[in-house]
């Protein structure tokens, strides 16, 4: 059995802030979308991969690829953003087998609401705090670590990888 590599000092210090900023950014992103909105920010990610589709629709099969959902637990998000008229579950035209989630126009126009609260908020929560310079190295960092995480998850064809660098793709 190959020895541990222990973290150093300084790399603990970085994982440790980076858990930690992750958690608290998405607890705020959360928080923003269930005050203003009553939903979660998954169900937010859902819409907005759908609205990035073409014909604003995915197979139930991409959609839980992407946002890396249980098929329960899309299930039950689809079904509750159905109560709410945002989405509906049509069967493919080619494959009747095959369930296609697709984000009605209600949906689309309550997304354009949402947005420029979500995207004030990742501003100022982020973007904000930063340069020029520090974005663009943040997300050299991201990519950098990004592709390693593909180059797993590709082994197991997920695609979420896919729509998050082009989301016109996932049609």
């Amino acid at each position: 059995m190959p020895e541990t590599r222990w973290l150093d000092e300084e790399e603990q210090q970085t994982w440790r802030a980076y858990i930690w900023t992750n958690h608290l950014l998405w607890e705020a992103l959360e928080r923003q979308l269930q005050r203003d909105w009553g939903i979660p920010h998954a169900y937010y990610i859902m819409l907005v991969c759908l609205s990035e589709s073409p014909e604003r629709m995915m197979s139930m099969t991409q959609l839980a690829s992407v946002t890396q959902f249980s098929a329960s637990r899309l299930s039950h998000a689809m079904s509750r953003l159905e109560e709410k008229g945002w989405v509906r579950r049509v069967k493919h035209d080619e494959d009747r087998r095959t369930t296609m989630a697709q984000l009605t126009d209600a949906g689309f126009e309550a997304l354009e609401k949402a947005a420029p609260g979500h995207v004030e908020e990742v501003r100022r929560l982020l973007f904000d705090r930063l340069s020029r310079t520090q974005m663009r190295q943040l997300h050299d960092v991201l990519v950098t670590v990004l592709s390693a995480l593909e180059a797993a998850e590709q082994q197991d064809g997920d695609q979420a990888a896919t729509w998050l660098r082009n989301p016109s793709s996932s049609g």
